[in-house]
């Protein structure tokens, strides 16, 4: 196990909502947006259309008649016994994120910590209504919000100049 795997697993996890999806049409790059649940702090993830579209269908209730293919994943996992806990964003690396999806098997006290990407993680875990946290160190390096690293978008830089 490398240094940064065991940094990962004892990472502090926070708590964070989706607070935004933007959906542009004609584009394969659609963004979700997390927010902090009991704070500021935030940041986006670029994820693909068929994921956005899987998460705009699950915060909106649209149903279909046919089960797609985050649906099929869901209910494979409920039929053979398990049950989604939490999807946690555990890392970020070139700015590719990664997550876990946390499963409990059976009702065992032992839950299994499956690697997805987190755009796969969040359709299901908003499937599921369990929470969603992130590394508390992935959010700081990631975060989007006035307090953070970066501007926000739309926000000239602080030159340091007095008008």
């Amino acid at each position: 196990m490398s240094d940064e795997s065991g940094a990962k697993e004892k990472a502090k996890m926070i708590d964070v909502r989706l607070s935004r999806i933007i959906r542009r049409e004609g584009s394969m790059q659609q963004w979700i947006f997390l927010a902090e649940r009991d704070g500021p702090r935030g940041f986006t993830i670029v994820i693909g259309a068929n994921e956005a579209e899987e998460i705009h269908r699950v915060v909106t209730h649209d149903d279909t008649t046919r089960p797609l293919t985050h649906q099929l994943a869901f209910n494979a996992i409920s039929a053979l016994g398990g049950t989604i806990e939490a999807v946690d964003i555990v890392r970020i690396h070139k700015n590719t994120f990664y997550a876990e999806l946390v499963v409990g098997v059976n009702g065992s006290e032992d839950s299994k910590r499956i690697d997805a990407r987190p755009s796969d993680a969040l359709a299901l875990g908003l499937r599921a209504g369990c929470p969603i946290r992130v590394a508390e160190w992935v959010l700081e390096e990631a975060r989007t919000d006035e307090a953070g690293p970066d501007p926000p978008p739309d926000t000239p830089p602080d030159t340091g100049e007095a008008e």
